[in-house]
């Protein structure tokens, strides 16, 4: 079973972290532990793009991002799988240059050197050369970059469903199970 982080950074997309949690937590059973640390920056921009302050009121435990006590801290906290979602390029930038001034980039940093799975949904564009060669640096590291880039062959119509197809894969990348729409599917999928 899994124990998951979900961090989240000022970066634009609070659509995603969102969407992410509520589909995590229909599927309990695949998980044994799921935590969120956020930025105050992403407190701000999932108010303004989400229009309200449900991350207070999810139903799991909430860490505040300098809360070093936090178990994925460390390594003996055994948190398996760490998705930062939205990812800022600065967040991104300090976990490929090994700076860990806070909990998110020291829980990436954790990650990382116990070879756990590492999953950094960029949400930037376009990137210049300082965000490639960091991308790149968090790849040769064993860290997995899923920029934020919908797809479209599923005939999305709403905002949701086209946030969940970027979703969906951070899902599959998990290891987790999900009915979503699959490639060659002939019929529309059926979105939660």
């Amino acid at each position: 079973m899994q124990k998951i982080l979900i961090a989240i950074t000022g970066a634009s997309g609070s659509i995603y972290s969102n969407l992410l949690i509520s589909k995590l937590l229909a599927i309990k059973s695949q998980w044994d532990e799921l935590a969120v640390v956020m930025t105050e920056n992403a407190k701000d921009v999932w108010q303004t793009e989400l229009g309200n302050d449900a991350y207070k009121n999810l139903p799991i435990k909430l860490y505040s991002q300098n809360d070093f006590s936090a178990p994925f801290a460390s390594g003996s906290g055994q948190f398996n799988t760490m998705v930062l979602i939205p990812c800022s390029m600065g967040t991104l930038g300090r976990i490929a240059n090994g700076i860990s001034n806070d909990l998110i980039t020291r829980a990436a940093d954790v990650v990382l050197k116990e070879r756990r799975k590492l999953i950094c949904v960029a949400r930037e564009t376009p990137y210049n050369l300082i965000h490639i060669k960091n991308m790149e640096t968090i790849t040769l590291a064993g860290g997995i970059i899923c920029p934020a880039t919908p797809s479209f062959y599923s005939n999305p119509k709403t905002i949701e469903e086209v946030a969940a197809t970027v979703v969906d894969r951070v899902i599959d990348l998990m290891g987790l199970k999900l009915e979503s729409y699959r490639w060659g599917n002939k019929k529309r999928p059926r979105l939660n």
